[in-house]
């Protein structure tokens, strides 16, 4: 399991990829104007991230759960 995993089931419906874009990239903005850059940069990459592979590179098909095979 990665640290940050972006194709996962939990994603699948539109607002909650764009609330966590929205807060992430926001946050890094609190960031910044309290010039805490580090912080600032590091919610900014995440945000960006979230952007590109929420938005730019969508594919439903990552998101939906795999088929579960019966084993007998």
């Amino acid at each position: 399991m990665k640290l940050i995993e972006l194709r996962h089931p939990f994603f699948r419906p539109r607002w909650r990829r764009v609330a966590v874009t929205v807060v992430c990239l926001g946050w890094s903005v609190v960031e910044f104007s309290g010039d805490n850059t580090f912080w600032g940069m590091l919610f900014g990459a995440i945000g960006l991230l979230c952007l590109y592979e929420f938005f730019i590179v969508y594919d439903e098909a990552n998101y939906t759960e795999p088929d579960k095979e019966d084993d007998p």
